[in-house]
């Protein structure tokens, strides 16, 4: 693919180019590469002037810039095209797509397949080996069900859903349209309930459901438990990484994004494009009003307001954090010096 053709195709997301660079003015681009592994004829791309060192180091053909004069002649001096954008590592993603598509396979229901006769499945979907749908299950248009996933009783399935191989669906659980589930993950399996009585503890049946609204994206091995009764929700466009954890009657919001091992026990309340980082920790019952952002290994046991960036455990202001961190390096020095003056 010629380095036009990708100017063409990346239109909407670009604001300038320069293709008199090049030797060839029109370079070949087979793929893509990050900048510090790019070779002759891929495509990469630079996110800001931190990372100006790279653009003398790079074999690639051509570049994707942000708005940066100075990185943009850099890379004209260097014999390099490139195109530039208000968000270099949006356009490298869209670029992405004109190189590589994810494997889906054709519309077919396999032979080993176990299908109960109740189950109501739409057109063009795709049923690998040993998937097994269970009673009254409602599979929408276009849906691919990789090979050993299990649906139970009651599910229902959005148009386009992809599920990926050895993923677990519980029952009553409602997947919509355009979701992605990866391997492993389970969906509405039971909460953790269980009451306190004289004879130990008495498992509370969780009778409610699990709600993925649209295009939402699980992880591998993330499980996203249902509740006693009520629902646990996934908001719309939420993106989910692997080894998640998301308690019984959590309800999160939109555009949200959580990292890996996050967890979150029960009745947690996110708001909308909110972003956990890795290892986030949320107690029962805390809220996270909307942009807020906790960063990792950040433990929640108390509501946190709109907009806030909070770190540590427990969570704490980011600005506060940083001063607290600042502290505790010198905490050695501190208690030395405390002993002299006791001394003295």
């Amino acid at each position: 693919m010629q380095f036009t053709e990708i100017i063409h195709q990346l239109n909407p997301l670009i604001k300038c180019h320069s293709l008199t660079a090049s030797p060839d003015c029109n370079p070949d681009i087979n793929g893509v590469a990050a900048v510090d592994e790019a070779e002759k004829g891929t495509l990469s791309y630079i996110e800001g002037a931190k990372f100006a060192h790279q653009i003398e180091k790079t074999q690639a053909s051509a570049l994707i810039l942000p708005l940066d004069e100075a990185l943009q002649a850099q890379a004209t001096q260097k014999g390099i095209a490139w195109l530039a954008a208000s968000e270099p590592r949006l356009a490298f993603a869209h670029a992405i797509n004109l190189f590589y598509k994810p494997f889906k396979p054709s519309p077919h229901i396999h032979p080993s397949a176990v299908i109960d006769p109740s189950a109501t499945i739409g057109k063009d979907v795709y049923l690998g080996a040993h998937v097994v749908i269970q009673a009254n299950v409602k599979i929408a248009d276009g849906v691919c069900i990789h090979p050993n996933v299990v649906v139970y009783p009651d599910v229902i399935i959005g148009d386009r859903t992809i599920l990926h191989a050895n993923c677990t669906i519980h029952e009553r659980t409602q997947i919509g349209s355009n979701c992605v589930v990866h391997s492993g993950a389970v969906l509405g399996a039971e909460g953790f309930g269980f009451v306190p009585s004289p004879g130990g503890w008495y498992k509370m049946e969780q009778s409610g459901y699990t709600v993925l609204e649209d295009g939402v994206e699980i992880g591998c091995n993330t499980t996203i438990d249902r509740p006693a009764v009520g629902e646990t929700r996934i908001k719309r466009n939420t993106k989910i990484d692997n080894l998640v954890q998301i308690g019984h009657g959590c309800q999160i919001g939109e555009n949200c994004a959580i990292a890996g091992q996050a967890g979150m026990a029960g009745g947690v309340i996110i708001g909308n494009n909110v972003i956990l980082a890795g290892q986030v920790g949320i107690a029962n019952n805390a809220k996270i009003g909307d942009n807020a952002i906790a960063t990792a290994q950040t433990g929640i046991h108390n509501d946190i307001n709109s907009g806030e960036i909070v770190s540590g455990s427990p969570a704490m202001p980011y600005k506060h954090f940083l001063k607290v961190a600042a502290a505790y390096k010198r905490l050695p020095e501190i208690y030395q010096a405390i002993k002299q003056l006791k001394s003295q």
